[in-house]
């Protein structure tokens, strides 16, 4: 059975509470990628931010990417999953919870991040199109 550590891209590169949106977004830029893990000063992971949350909770209120804090978009607790988890374990959790990004730990520290991608990429096409249909085309 394939794991979460075999489907996950490595070496997911966090976002700081303390540095902006602006920050953020370049970063995302950068790394060509659509969400970042936010990580407090203790390395743990803390949150998401996505590109979505930046133009929907920053730019669409008129709030200024320069000044508001990636810290300032985290809300409860992430969704994660173990590293030594089933690919069933973890297209539920994704499922149940509706995200299409899934952070990936070890020893409570982030080691890798699931996309839809990665999905695409690891698994049986059968399971990939129930994933969509659960979590992309329920609204």
């Amino acid at each position: 059975m394939t794991t979460a550590r075999e489907i996950m891209h490595a070496g997911a590169t966090c976002i700081q509470e303390s540095e902006t949106l602006a920050d953020a977004a370049r970063r995302m830029s950068e790394l060509d990628v659509g969400a970042l893990p936010i990580c407090g000063p203790d390395d743990r992971l803390h949150g998401i931010i996505t590109d979505r949350d930046i133009v929907v909770k920053c730019l669409a209120k008129g709030k200024d990417p320069k000044t508001m804090t990636a810290g300032m978009l985290e809300t409860g607790k992430p969704v994660t999953i173990d590293a030594g988890a089933d690919s069933d374990e973890v297209l539920q959790a994704m499922e149940q919870h509706r995200i299409r990004r899934l952070p990936v730990v070890e020893n409570h520290r982030l080691v890798g991040m699931i996309s839809e991608a990665d999905l695409a990429r690891r698994l049986p096409e059968e399971q990939v199109g129930h994933f969509v249909e659960v979590v992309c085309a329920a609204k």
